[in-house]
């Protein structure tokens, strides 16, 4: 199986919303790239 990872980004920063909510999101950092770079040095 391969898993490909998803970032989504709102205003510049890697969030997830609620059930597609934009009110109800949670941010995951500041930086896409550096998230992107540690699914990379994760596999």
């Amino acid at each position: 199986m391969k898993i490909i990872p998803a970032i989504d980004l709102r205003q510049g920063q890697c969030v997830r919303l609620f059930q597609g909510d934009f009110d109800r999101q949670t941010i995951y950092g500041k930086d896409p790239v550096a998230l992107a770079g540690s699914y990379q040095t994760m596999g």
